[in-house]
């Protein structure tokens, strides 16, 4: 078999290599890619993620921290040495660098940022003084910038000499005596014209931000006028940074799912690697709404709901006023956990070997929060309701938004396995089976429970 052959590398055999001798783990971890590292981390334990972490060189290890999740980050950083940090923040970009120092303590950063080059600790110290969500916080000050007049040949010679140190990009900017931009040529169009040019023929218009400008404003510049990079500048017009259009799409990625999910009422973070307690933090705001509108509807259905012989009403009638609750609560849950199953497909954060263990702690999650709901809506309902039916309608609830969870997690997952795309599927589909089983599963339980 040849090498071309050879089958990817998997998260089971990195464990297997564990067990084994430390060179061999090197050697595995030598033609890993950082990217798979840092998602296969995640499931390992704390102790086995630093064995493989700390069997890399600092190249690798920047490479690791760089894809890594901001848990695992901040988890890796807490054992890393100061030097052993240093090495690291050589190898990685500066906006990376900032972010990856956001989580140390201020006394630790400064002793860090000591220990590295003069211009580049500068560097780090101005971007990091700038807001995370501006055009400052997502730029790179690593960039390339010629004074008006400089031939090709020079600024060729620039980009090689200032080539290990400058973020990869797509070409330099042309600068006056106060360090505006006025200009921007591309690597391309330096490498097709002669060396004795000088890049004011070349270059065109620059497209230029404020460095307070937000960053999805920002990355929406770029990809409005087709930019390959973005000139970030100071109040003076001084040139201070660039964007890349790998840095709009990342910003413009990562919106768009806060945006996805905050609709959903969750939070952009691994929702299906988070500790049980911060998912329901993250997503009972938005049921404690549902109960409050639903409690609300109940009451006033309630008040409309016909009275029958002596002044009662039957028991089935006055479970049927909590109905449209049953219906919000159960349905959200169920979206959130579908949103979350769908986005975790689509960016292999949930693998095939992890869809059980998913499946139960989301199953788990809607359990805790139907609890939640199940008690507040006992507690309202039996200041104006007998005490057996407050309780009827607090367990049914329970239940209903339980089976939401789980039918969240599992018609997406069912969906992958058979071949249907689950972002087309889960939504309507759910929904409407959602509805029908947790309306039925809430009067069956309910009625159950008060006969």
């Amino acid at each position: 078999m040849t090498e071309e052959e050879k089958d990817p590398p998997t998260k089971e055999q990195l464990r297997e290599r564990l067990l084994g001798s430390h060179e061999d783990l090197i050697d595995f971890l030598a033609d890993l890619h950082a990217a798979d590292l840092a998602l296969w981390l995640l499931d390992f334990t704390d102790r086995e993620a630093w064995q493989v972490f700390e069997a890399l060189d600092p190249e690798q290890r920047a490479e690791v921290l760089e894809e890594a999740e901001d848990s695992l980050r901040e988890q890796l950083l807490e054992q890393l040495t100061p030097r052993q940090v240093s090495e690291v923040v050589e190898e990685l970009p500066a906006d990376e660098v900032v972010d990856m120092l956001s989580h140390l303590e201020p006394a630790e950063v400064e002793r860090i940022l000591r220990s590295v080059n003069f211009e580049r600790a500068k560097g780090l110290r101005q971007l990091a003084s700038y807001e995370p969500e501006s055009a400052g916080g997502v730029m790179s000050t690593e960039f390339v910038a010629v004074p008006s007049g400089t031939r090709v040949g020079d600024a060729i010679k620039l980009i090689k000499t200032e080539g290990d140190g400058v973020e990869e990009g797509h070409g330099l900017f042309v600068v006056d005596e106060a360090q505006r931009p006025i200009g921007y040529v591309t690597d391309r169009v330096l490498l097709t014209n002669s060396i004795h040019d000088e890049v004011d023929r070349l270059m065109i218009d620059p497209y230029s931000v404020p460095v307070d400008l937000d960053q999805e404003e920002a990355a929406n510049v770029l990809q409005r006028y087709g930019l390959t990079e973005l000139a970030v500048v100071e109040e003076d017009g001084r040139l201070v940074g660039s964007i890349t259009i790998d840095d709009a799409q990342e910003v413009l990625e990562e919106e768009a799912s806060e945006d996805m999910l905050k609709l959903v009422g969750t939070s952009v973070a691994q929702q299906t690697r988070l500790p049980i307690h911060k998912r329901v933090l993250a997503r009972i705001p938005l049921q404690a709404v549902t109960v409050l509108g639903g409690l609300v509807t109940a009451a006033v259905i309630d008040s409309l709901l016909p009275v029958g012989p002596g002044g009662t009403q039957s028991e089935g009638r006055e479970l049927l006023a909590f109905v449209p609750i049953v219906i919000g609560l159960a349905g959200n849950v169920g979206i959130q956990a579908s949103t979350i199953l769908v986005r975790a497909f689509a960016t292999g954060e949930v693998e095939a070997d992890r869809e059980m263990s998913v499946l139960g702690s989301e199953t788990l999650v809607g359990l805790i929060i139907g609890l939640i709901c199940g008690l507040a809506t006992f507690l309202v309902t039996a200041t104006w309701k007998e005490l057996d039916i407050a309780i009827a309608i607090g367990v049914a609830i329970t239940c209903a938004v339980t089976w939401a969870a789980f039918l969240g997690c599992a018609v997406p997952m069912i969906c992958r396995r058979i071949g249907i795309d689950p972002a087309l599927i889960a939504g309507p589909f759910l929904i409407t089976v959602s509805d029908i089983s947790g309306t039925s599963l809430y009067l069956g339980v309910a009625l159950l429970l008060t006969h």
